[in-house]
């Protein structure tokens, strides 16, 4: 290999001093080629030697001929050529996958196992729509790459991703897209019957959802989740009517609590005894202050026949279990939630972690800041 590779350095420098691109991309054709031949018994060094004098070559392309559609053809098929080699020349493979022209990075983007979790990140905050559309599509994204896409806003990516199973999405991911979603039914129903979609989140989206996407997102449902969503969706409405047709006034303990936010009183041993004594209004307030939220926010995770939502809340304040299965209770004017219930809550308490739902209730309160301002309630 020792003299093949001298010669193919000889055949390389020989097309780059004769200053003629369609030499180079002759060479670069017949140097790609080549390496194919034989990729999966080259080492390290012989893959490092072709990297430099193709890296060499496609340099000298895009220097001469980059409004040459020739040239972009060309480098648009050694990319294809090199998209499903694992042994790939690395950068080479970086160069073409950063190129501003979507046909030569595309099949690299969508493929190449070369590109790195920072190569990828790097290119989802960089480059154009179409760039990220293609690292969208890939066999298996981490949430460090989703991340990064859904940071961009662009709704086509959004889509892509959510229909990608291989993309692992966080939940700060997933509220970039339920955002989204909101005036995308299309978006909302794929959204909906990801099996990774957090509950709480997928109780969310039902809140906004209208009754259409609710009937698309049953009919989609794989059997896995039919039931889940079925009942949310039960739950979504028992709660909207519960909602409407209680009339409370805050205005009282609003002033009580504040008072015992003053002396400095204020703490989860009060929100505690609240809950168990079944003050609906001023467990509300007291809960707000300590999760740093607002009634308005709150309100409707109380009114709610299920239980996902409020523990956000709870878990974003750092409430033990037994505080916030004492609020769960404090829902109900008389009975309790059943032991099944109540087994299914703790273990999504548990699982649930403090960021994730600081993070979940910061976007609640963003929306609520948003909409209109509510009357007397």
């Amino acid at each position: 290999m020792q003299n093949a590779g001298q010669s193919i350095v000889d055949e390389v420098e020989a097309a780059i001093r004769a200053g003629s691109a369609e030499k180079c991309m002759a060479t670069a054709k017949r140097v790609t080629d080549l390496f194919l031949t034989s990729a999966g018994s080259f080492n390290a060094e012989q893959i490092e030697l072709f990297d430099n004098v193709l890296e060499r070559l496609v340099n000298t392309i895009e220097l001469r001929a980059l409004a040459d559609l020739s040239a972009r053809m060309a480098l648009a098929e050694i990319s294809e050529q090199l998209a499903p080699v694992a042994q790939a020349p690395p950068a080479l493979v970086r160069r073409l996958a950063k190129n501003d022209e979507i046909r030569i990075a595309r099949p690299l983007l969508q493929e190449s196992s070369r590109l790195s979790t920072e190569d990828l990140v790097e290119i989802a905050q960089t480059k154009s729509e179409q760039h990220l559309l293609a690292v969208a599509g890939r066999w298996w994204l981490k949430e460090a790459v989703t991340d990064a896409l859904l940071a961009r806003r662009f709704a086509s990516v959004s889509r892509r991703l959510v229909s990608n199973p291989g993309a692992k999405v966080s939940a700060s991911g997933f509220t970039v897209i339920l955002a989204q979603a909101e005036y995308d039914p299309d978006l909302a129903v794929e959204t909906g019957i990801r099996a990774d979609l957090p509950s709480e989140l997928r109780l969310q989206l039902l809140h906004e959802a209208t009754e259409e996407v609710r009937g698309r997102l049953l009919e989609r449902a794989p059997p896995h989740l039919f039931e889940e969503i079925r009942h949310a969706i039960a739950a979504v409405a028992a709660g909207v009517e519960r909602d409407m047709s209680r009339v409370r006034d805050f205005t009282a303990a609003k002033r009580h609590v504040a008072k015992l936010k003053e002396s400095g009183e204020l703490d989860e041993a009060v929100l505690f005894n609240f809950a168990r004594q079944r003050k609906y209004e001023e467990t509300v307030v007291a809960l707000a202050y300590l999760a740093q939220s607002s009634i308005e926010v709150i309100r409707p995770l109380m009114q709610s026949l299920r239980s996902e939502g409020l523990l956000v809340p709870c878990r974003a304040a750092g409430l033990s279990w037994d505080t916030t299965a004492a609020i769960m209770e404090c829902r109900y004017t008389t009975g309790s939630m059943g032991p099944a219930e109540l087994v299914n809550a703790k273990s999504q308490f548990t699982r649930l972690t403090p960021g994730n739902a600081d993070r979940l209730l910061r976007f609640w309160q963003v929306r609520a800041s948003q909409s209109p301002p509510p009357g007397k309630r």
